[in-house]
């Protein structure tokens, strides 16, 4: 099993906390981690703009990243959201261990 750290971005810290929320609670995530603010200067539809905004870390594995993904679009407020995933190469045992079983989908009963 692989491991991802997901980058998003997002321009409120509420917003960032309470997607943070969702995809822990559906267990798409181990960890959401918000930092910020920070300034973001981008190109966005012809236009250089500038925006205050939240850096988001997730933790997750490769084979729920593509739910993860899906539904970082649908949380998400932006037309066009940052959704950057990067392989954990290498880490702590007992933490990626952790992030497997608490991505894990849940069993029913």
């Amino acid at each position: 099993m692989g491991h991802l750290q997901v980058i998003v971005s997002i321009d409120s810290r509420d917003d960032a906390e309470r997607i943070g929320r969702a995809l822990v609670g559906a267990r798409l995530v181990a960890c959401f981690q918000v930092i910020g603010p920070m300034s973001s200067i981008y190109r966005w539809k012809g236009e250089i703009e500038q925006a205050e905004e939240w850096l988001c870390l997730a933790k997750t594995t490769t084979e729920r990243f593509d739910e993860l993904r899906e539904r970082l679009v649908v949380l998400h407020p932006y037309e066009n959201p940052e959704i950057i995933a990067t392989p954990i190469v290498a880490g702590h045992a007992d933490y990626l261990q952790w992030i497997s079983a608490e991505t894990a989908p849940a069993v029913r009963s």
